[in-house]
């Protein structure tokens, strides 16, 4: 199996990714999807580059989602990490949001074979 870069770029894998990215964020007991190392040095190196602290110019991918697809016949693979709020159970979060992930990801895209959603809970606040 090789993966192509293809599967995973464009604006139809950015509209998913953020499509997921706003599911699981809407889930109650998500206090918010956690940024990747990635993600934190994206940003690093904008402000360095840009010398500001503002916001990105460009639509960076949403913090805490990663799709990718080994094959394109084959199914999405979404890694979403969140943090939790404290009150809320851990396993009955994660257990939401990767319902209310697969439900917006097959609606987008009902003809594809359902996604495999892995969600991991990094923390608590």
């Amino acid at each position: 199996m090789t993966f192509d870069p293809a599967h995973t770029a464009g604006p139809a894998h950015a509209a998913l990714v953020e499509q997921a990215a706003a599911a699981a964020a809407g889930v109650s007991g998500v206090a918010f999807l956690r940024p990747g190392l990635a993600d934190r040095l994206r940003s690093v190196r904008h402000r360095a580059t840009n010398g500001t602290s503002g916001a990105p110019t460009g639509v960076p991918a949403p913090a805490g989602v990663r799709m990718t697809r080994p094959d394109a016949d084959g199914p999405w693979h979404v890694e979403i990490h969140v943090v939790a709020l404290r009150e809320a159970r851990t396993v009955d979060v994660a257990r939401a949001v990767r319902a209310c992930v697969g439900r917006r990801l097959e609606a987008l895209s009902a003809p594809q074979p359902a996604p495999r959603i892995t969600v991991t809970v990094t923390g608590l606040v």
